[in-house]
């Protein structure tokens, strides 16, 4: 078998809010949900954990490649949700996007305060 990414948990000061906020952003449906988990299936299986672990939350960064008419969409949310957004991973070019690497892309943070990238094409 070949290896593939099956899942993974994002910690989050709010599971219900953070797994809402990612499903509303990228037009996602929600998924079957157990125990300390919100679940949120991507389209090709991977299952995205959002959970609320008793502990400090130190900020991860998540990037997802997303084809250019859903990045639009979910520009636009951001935009008119008034989330903070940038696009550098260093947060020197507020309310922007890049070009970079033939495609868009954009920086922002989750309710959770994680760095989440969305890309239009991917780095390799």
């Amino acid at each position: 078998m070949a290896v593939t990414f099956n899942h993974t948990i994002i910690a989050a000061k709010d599971r219900h809010e953070s797994a809402r906020f990612f499903r509303e952003l990228l037009e996602l449906p929600e998924a079957p949900s157990w125990g300390p988990f919100v679940n949120v299936q991507l389209a090709d299986g991977v299952l995205i954990q959002f959970a609320e672990p008793p502990v400090d939350i130190q900020m991860q960064h998540y990037a997802f490649l997303v084809d250019d008419e859903l990045f639009e969409r979910a520009y636009r949310r951001l935009r008119d949700q008034g989330v903070e957004h940038w696009a550098d991973p260093q947060m020197k070019r507020p309310g922007e996007t890049n070009d970079e690497h033939g495609g868009r892309g954009v920086y922002f943070k989750d309710p959770g305060g994680h760095a989440f990238e969305l890309i239009t094409r991917p780095y390799l």
